[in-house]
C-alpha cells in the first residue's frame, strides 16, 4: 500500500509552477497583447466620445457622455470628397468587389493545384516555379502594365477590371495552397480514381473538392482578408465608382472642412476593420485546422 504524500511536497509543486520561464512568458504575452489592444482600446473610446471631451486631450480616459452619432455620421453622412453619403458606399462596392475575386481567385487556384498535384502536365516544375515567383512579385512593378492591359481591353476603371487584378495576384498564392494540400493527400485515391474511369473534371468535383473543406477555408479566410484590406489596386484599377471601402476611408479622414472629427474617422476606421476583425475572431478555430491538415505542407 503506497505511502500517502507529505503536504508540504504538494505545495512545493504547486509553487514550483511558476517559475521564472514561466513569469516571463507570462509578462511577454501580457505585454503583447497590451501593445496590439492599447490601438483598438483608444479607438473604441474616442468614438463613442462627442468632441467637447476629445478636446480635453485624456484619450485614454472613458466617455462622460456616451453616444454613437459619430458612428451614424461615418456610415450615412460622412464627406468623401465632394460626396457625403458615409462610408457604407466604399463597404457594399468592397462587398461587390470581394465575393467574385473570392470565388474566381479560390476555383482557379483549387484546379491549378490539382492538376499539378496528381496529373502533372509536361512543363508542370517550371510552370509551378513561375507562379511561385508571383506571388512574391511586388504589386508596384505591376500596376502600369496592367494598367495597359486593361485599357486595351475596356475593362480599367471598372468592376470586372478590378476583379480580374484580384483574381491574377491571388492565383499564385491559391495554387501554392492547393497544391500542397493535395500532394499530401493518399495518391491511391487518385489512382482508384483513375480506375474506376474518372476523368479531369469527374475526380476534382466529386472526389477532391468534398475532401477540400479545411484548405478551402483557410484560402476564404485569406483572399476575403486581403482583398477587402486592399487600397493600392481599388484605387488604381476599381474607378471612381467602384472605391472599396478602404479608399473611402483615406477620403474620409482627408476630407477636413473646419474642424477635423476625430471621433468620426475612429468610427469610420472600425467600421472599415470590422470585416476582417469578425472574420479573424470567428473561424480562426478553423484556419488553424485547416493549416495543420495540409495547408503548408509538401
Amino acid at each position: 500500500m503506497n505511502a500517502p504524500r507529505h503536504p508540504l511536497k504538494r505545495r512545493s509543486r504547486r509553487r514550483s509552477r511558476f517559475t521564472p520561464a514561466r513569469l516571463g512568458v507570462y509578462a511577454f504575452l501580457l505585454t503583447s497583447a497590451l501593445f496590439f489592444l492599447l490601438p483598438l482600446y483608444v479607438m473604441l473610446v474616442t468614438s463613442v466620445k462627442p468632441m467637447t471631451e476629445i478636446r480635453l486631450g485624456n484619450i485614454l480616459s472613458l466617455p462622460m457622455h456616451f453616444t454613437l452619432d459619430a458612428w451614424r455620421v461615418a456610415w450615412q453622412s460622412a464627406c468623401t470628397g465632394l460626396d457625403c453619403q458615409g462610408i457604407q458606399v466604399g463597404f457594399w462596392n468592397s462587398v461587390r468587389i470581394v465575393v467574385p475575386s473570392t470565388v474566381l481567385s479560390i476555383l482557379v487556384g483549387a484546379v491549378n493545384g490539382y492538376a499539378l498535384s496528381f496529373w502533372k502536365p509536361r512543363g508542370a516544375s517550371t510552370l509551378f516555379a513561375i507562379l511561385l515567383m508571383g506571388a512574391f512579385i511586388p504589386v508596384q512593378v505591376m500596376v502600369y502594365p496592367l494598367v495597359r492591359v486593361l485599357a486595351t481591353v475596356h475593362l480599367f476603371s471598372s468592376l470586372p477590371g478590378i476583379v480580374v487584378i484580384h483574381t491574377i495576384f491571388g492565383m499564385p498564392v491559391m495554387t501554392l495552397l492547393f497544391r500542397n494540400y493535395y500532394a499530401a493527400l493518399p495518391h491511391e485515391l487518385f489512382q482508384a480514381a483513375r480506375v474506376d474511369g474518372g476523368g479531369f473534371w469527374r475526380i476534382f468535383l466529386q472526389l477532391m473538392v468534398p475532401m477540400s473543406t479545411p484548405i478551402i477555408v483557410v484560402a476564404i479566410i485569406m483572399q476575403v482578408t486581403g482583398i477587402w484590406n486592399d487600397f493600392v489596386l481599388g484605387l488604381v484599377f476599381a474607378g471612381t465608382k467602384n472605391l472599396p471601402m478602404t479608399v473611402q476611408l483615406n477620403n474620409i479622414i482627408n476630407t477636413t472642412t473646419g474642424e477635423r472629427l476625430y471621433n468620426v474617422n475612429m468610427a469610420a476606421t472600425i467600421l472599415t476593420s470590422m470585416v476582417p476583425l469578425v472574420i479573424y475572431f470567428v473561424s480562426g478555430r478553423w484556419f488553424v485546422r485547416g493549416i495543420a491538415s495540409g495547408a503548408v505542407k509538401g
